[in-house]
């Protein structure tokens, strides 16, 4: 995702210090844009510049950025300014990510959260959907970098919010691939082909975007990874998480959350996250 959107930002007229794990990866693509230097640290990202986006797997990830764990300077919260802006736009557990705005706040830089929908496509055309958490004062300063990267910018709530919006999002993209692969499931064993169920169900009212991208691929049989399941298991755990914390009962949430354990337990995880089908149909197998 990463990559897209410096892309994106570039093209906006923005100067850019990028830094990746692989500093080879991030020096290729430096040398690809205008305005733009490759730099060997988060906190030397952050020393040039006063917004500073994070794009990583998960909390665990955006710990170590910003924060480096082993004390030697190497992370984001060395290298902010006063009144920096520090945009955390990975998918992370909302009360890590509101732990992380008040160690940063004692630094005097600001945190907003702004995960994102919409995959690599949507980040390579500028129409992510993008979801932030954070100050009026912050999302107003932000906005002109989220208008280069997404179509559709929604300002939710305080810090945490983004990540709730997203955590809400992820459980029905999770539990609506599930709903997809029990349909083409119950088909198959009732004596029909889901690639028919999917042609005849398309514009009625099941129509979702995961019906025709994932159902595609589920009756392609084609699970090479655009979004991993073991990512997709990961904000399964963060929604169950979350309705925990705030004591609510999802039982849809906890049977679906059972699936997605048993797809990667089976040793599914690094497969797209249509690939649910796998463990919901018993007709079909990973060699398959």
């Amino acid at each position: 995702m990463g990559a897209p959107m410096a892309r994106r930002l570039a093209s906006a007229g923005a100067r850019l210090a990028l830094w990746n794990r692989t500093i080879q990866t991030a020096e290729r693509l430096a040398a690809d844009l205008p305005n733009a230097e490759a730099v060997p640290s988060p906190r030397h990202a952050a020393e040039r510049s006063d917004i500073v986006i994070v794009m990583v797997t998960d909390a665990d990830a955006v710990e170590t950025v910003i924060f480096d764990p082993m004390d030697d300077s190497y992370g984001v919260a060395h290298g902010v300014g006063d009144g920096a802006l520090v945009i955390d736009m990975s998918t992370t557990d909302v009360a890590r990510t509101q732990g992380f705005a008040d160690r940063l706040r004692a630094r005097g830089a600001e945190w907003m959260d702004a995960p994102v929908s919409g995959g690599t496509t949507a980040a390579e055309d500028g129409t992510l959907s993008i979801m932030v958490g954070g100050s009026d004062g912050g999302f107003a300063r932000a906005e002109p970098v989220f208008r280069a990267l997404g179509a559709r910018i929604t300002h939710v709530g305080a810090v945490g919010a983004g990540q709730i919006a997203k955590t809400a999002n992820q459980m029905i993209v999770g539990m609506t691939i599930g709903a997809v692969a029990e349909a083409f499931a119950l088909a198959r064993s009732a004596g029909v082909e889901p690639r028919a169920i999917r042609e005849a169900i398309l514009g009625g009212f099941a129509q979702s975007r995961i019906l025709e991208l994932h159902g595609e691929r589920m009756v392609n049989e084609d699970f090479q990874a655009r979004a991993r399941s073991t990512i997709q298991l990961k904000d399964m755990r963060a929604a169950a998480s979350l309705a925990e914390a705030v004591g609510i009962d999802l039982p849809g949430l906890s049977t679906n959350l059972g699936l997605w354990e048993r797809l990667v337990e089976e040793g599914a995880g690094d497969l797209d996250h249509s690939a649910l089908i796998l463990t919901v149909d018993p007709t079909m197998t990973q060699d398959d």
